[in-house]
């Protein structure tokens, strides 16, 4: 990651947290909670993640069916789909080819 992408990640995180200083919204909610007798601390974290553009989306085929309307995924996709434990038949087949074992975090048979 070069200097400008960096530097620019912390214009963003100083954006985010002046927002929230200035806010009025917070503001007047910190106030209504100070007025019930509780000091508020606020911390607030924010996690910033970047993927560099490809200049061709890497894609993996899918059948081309009438019924497969999602059409193809991009890794990004299937590894985000995974995050949220949804799987598609293209993630099954690319743990497959990958020499994975699908439904790992299931227990097995007994």
């Amino acid at each position: 990651m070069n200097q400008q992408v960096k530097d620019l990640i912390q214009k963003l995180g100083e954006a985010i947290h002046e927002s929230v200083s200035e806010s009025d919204q917070i503001s007047g909610v910190v106030r209504e909670i100070r007025e019930q007798g509780f000091d508020v601390l606020l911390m607030l974290e924010a996690t910033i993640g970047l993927n560099e553009v490809e200049d061709e989306p890497e894609t993996i085929d899918a059948d081309s069916d009438a019924e497969d309307a999602a059409g193809p995924f991009t890794r990004n996709d299937l590894t985000f789909l995974k995050s949220l434990r949804i799987s598609t038949e293209e993630s099954e087949k690319t743990t497959i080819e990958g020499g994975d074992l699908p439904n790992q975090d299931s227990p097995p048979d007994a």
